[in-house]
């Protein structure tokens, strides 16, 4: 029984044991959202994630271990969004018609995100690297982690916000985007893109290929928009 338990604790400290556990899980959310006729709250990166959590727990296994797993999948996010170019690519014409309002709406969106965030930080008392994290929650994982490890933001909790946000936003944003009458895909695509990031930007591909060309422009955007107002934000109001 004890060199079991030694086998399971081996094991547990195995990269490639987390790396296995988070494509289960990941196949096993996708049954999950089948079964649930594919409703947005049961969107496979959520599902995915609270079982991995809960594992994780069971385990006693820190997010460092995981990561260590994982982050083989995280290097794949990176060419995932360039490749986002392409779509994009082909509504070229369509976008110069629209540049001005999209880089506009683009620098709404992200400064609007900033400053909730900011402001629920300080209304929460949060510390100065939870702060950082909170602020990053609204755009794409990559960058999002960039700018934490660069201002001292905690990692977690900023994977934790950005995922959060984007199953919200992507719940949320279709749903207000209907109740406004708004079916434009190349508007709703954008929007969602800015508010949901890469979730946001999946679900309009299933949708089309022009909504998903827009959300993809949409969370570029807003991701560099965030890299240069973020640290003039923290600068003005005194992070070190």
């Amino acid at each position: 029984m004890a060199e079991f338990a030694s086998l399971l604790e081996h094991l547990a400290r195995l990269p490639l044991t987390w790396l296995l556990a988070t494509l289960l899980a990941y196949r096993i959310a996708l049954h999950v959202q089948q079964r649930a006729n594919f409703h947005p709250l049961a969107h496979p990166l959520a599902v995915a994630t609270l079982l991995l959590v809960a594992v994780l727990l069971a385990a006693e296994i820190d997010y460092a271990t995981y990561f260590d797993g994982a982050r083989f999948i995280h290097l794949l996010l990176g060419p995932a969004t360039v490749a986002l170019a392409i779509p994009l690519y082909q509504q070229l014409d369509l976008v110069r018609h629209r540049w001005t309002r999209l880089v506009c709406a683009a620098l709404l969106g992200s400064a609007a995100a900033i400053a909730s965030a900011i402001g629920l930080a300080a209304l929460l008392g949060a510390s100065e690297p939870t702060l950082v994290a909170m602020a990053t929650k609204s755009v794409t994982m990559p960058i999002a982690l960039a700018l934490t490890d660069r201002m001292g933001g905690l990692a977690p909790v900023t994977s934790t916000l950005v995922m959060f946000t984007g199953v919200l936003g992507a719940v949320l944003t279709q749903a207000v985007l209907a109740r406004l009458r708004i079916d434009d895909p190349a508007a709703c695509g954008f929007s969602l893109g800015v508010v949901a990031h890469g979730l946001g930007t999946a679900r309009a591909m299933q949708s089309s290929y022009q909504m998903g060309a827009f959300a993809g422009l949409g969370m570029g955007l807003a991701g560099a928009l965030t890299a240069v107002l973020l640290p003039l934000v923290l600068e003005s109001i005194g992070h070190r």
